[in-house]
This record gives C-alpha cells, structure tokens and sequence, in this order.
C-alpha cells in the first residue's frame, strides 16, 4: 500500500481526500506528528501557500506530501476573505467565527445571495521540490444565514450552481463529486495514472 502524507491536522480535509484517494493508498496526516511546527502561510496566492505547506512537511519526512490551500472568493467583498479564509475572523479564528464574520460582511450589502466560489490548489512535494501542482474551482452563491450540519468551514453558507442545497446540506458524497477539491483532486489523479513513479 502507498503512504501520502496530507500535509493538514485538518480531519475534515483528511477524511475527504482519504475517501478521495480509495483503498490503494495509507493516508497520514500531520496529527501523527505533533512535534512539526505548523508552516507559515507567507503566500500571497493559492499557490504560494499549497507549494509551501507542501514543501515545509516534505522537508521533514520521506516520500511524498500532499498539500493544498483552499478558500472562498466573494465577488461582492472584492474577493475576499480569499487565501486568509481560515484565519479571516482574526487571531484565534474558528470556522464558526468566519462564518459569523462572513455573514456580518454580507448584511451591510443589500441582496439575499451573492457570487462566489471555492478554489483549490493542491501540490505535490518530495524532499525540496514540488512534483506537480493542479487547481480546480466550484462556482455558486453564498446565502447570509446558515444552512445544514454537514461539512465544515464555510460549507453551511455555500450554495455550488445547479443545486438548491448548500455543501452543508448535501450528502458527502455529492460534495466529494462537485467540490474545489475534488476537481484540483481529479487532475490530481490523472497526473498521478499517467506518472511513472511511485510514493
């Protein structure tokens, strides 16, 4: 069996990708190591900060590290809350407290649902260099008021086109099909069929 490391302490993030990636493959992520330092998101993009966290585990372990860096982009807010998505309700944040920050940003606004969209990009990286990076985007609206009990993060806000659901409402399955991730994931993994390599 193939070990990746996802480089997250995350178990939202890591049961997704470890439903993503199947039974071929022994998932760990950074839990198993509590002595490592959490990376400093330094980046200014997706990008920057998926290669870093990438870089900054497969620095300290052998074999390969899965990374990504992920948020939520709202048109009305100019894009934001974007790559600070995590930490957007300040020092300390939660994802309850960014979604009380979001939804408090939104009512100055006048409407009831807003454009938006989830982005990811995950990298892969071995030793000091990062193997591959791919991207993937869900687009739909953010609705003001909390809806369902399922997923995480700004799930409960985020309604993707084509459902009347929000992610939070809609069975993890359906997510795992139409979400930011597993689209970055899916060219992830025809990268990962064609690539003479092994982890």
């Amino acid at each position: 069996m193939q070990r990746i490391i996802i480089a997250t302490k995350n178990a939202h993030k890591t049961g997704e990708f470890r439903a993503m990636l199947g039974s071929g493959y022994e998932v760990v992520d950074l839990t198993a190591f509590p002595e490592l330092p959490a990376a400093e998101e330094t980046g200014a993009t997706f990008e920057e900060n998926s290669a870093i966290k990438a870089l900054h585990a497969a620095a300290r372990f052998p074999g390969w590290v899965l990374a990504d860096d992920s948020g939520l982009e709202v048109d009305a807010l100019g894009g934001a809350p974007g790559v600070i998505s995590a930490r957007y309700s300040g020092e300390g944040a939660t994802d309850a407290s960014n979604r009380e920050r979001l939804i408090d940003e939104l009512r100055k606004l006048e409407g009831d649902s807003f454009s938006a969209r989830f982005r990811c990009v995950l990298s892969v990286a071995e030793g000091d260099r990062v193997l591959g990076t791919w991207s993937g985007a869900v687009e739909g609206v953010i609705v003001p008021q909390e809806r369902g009990s399922g997923g995480f993060g700004y799930d409960p806000l985020f309604i993707p086109n084509g459902e009347s659901a929000t992610f939070a409402e809609l069975p993890g399955e359906v997510k795992n099909r139409l979400s930011h991730r597993a689209r970055a994931f899916a060219a992830f993994r025809e990268w990962l069929s064609a690539c003479e390599c092994s982890t």
